[in-house]
């Protein structure tokens, strides 16, 4: 199997909390840029993904914090799809220190949603199949 995309992300100050540590939201703002990283290394915008009628939904998120992060560390967020029958995938994340150590291990399950009929679509793979110039970084 390859590595996982990966985005490089530096812990800002205005993040951390009151004991000097990354505040527990911010891992999330970290997840979805990668999310969006890699939706954009395979070629799909946000408004061309909207423009088809389908949006990116959450439906499922667990954070695993392993160890703390503080102003100015330097970080890997990591993002890898896993594909399986019916309308859901699940995107495994990982938050890296440089030195190789794991801050955080975020887990989601997520589904495409058909944006008039507001259910999920029935092959959300399929779509990004179709919308990526490059598929692969899917895994696909």
């Amino acid at each position: 199997m390859s590595e996982p995309f990966s985005v490089p992300v530096t812990v800002r100050g205005y993040e951390t909390d009151v004991q000097g540590h990354l505040n527990q939201s911010v891992y999330l703002n970290y997840a979805e840029h990668a999310r969006w990283s890699l939706l954009q290394a395979a070629g799909i915008s946000q408004s061309a993904l909207v423009g088809t009628g389908v949006g990116p939904v959450a439906l499922e998120t667990i954070i695993r914090y392993r160890r703390e992060l503080l102003a100015g560390d330097e970080v890997e967020v990591t993002c890898a799809f896993e594909w399986g029958g019916g309308k859901t995938f699940r995107i495994e994340q990982t938050v890296r220190k440089t030195d190789g150590t794991v801050a955080a291990e975020i887990t989601g399950v997520g589904g495409l949603m058909d944006l008039k009929a507001r259910k999920l679509v029935a092959d959300p793979q399929e779509y990004f199949r179709k919308l990526a110039a490059d598929p692969e970084v899917f895994g696909l």
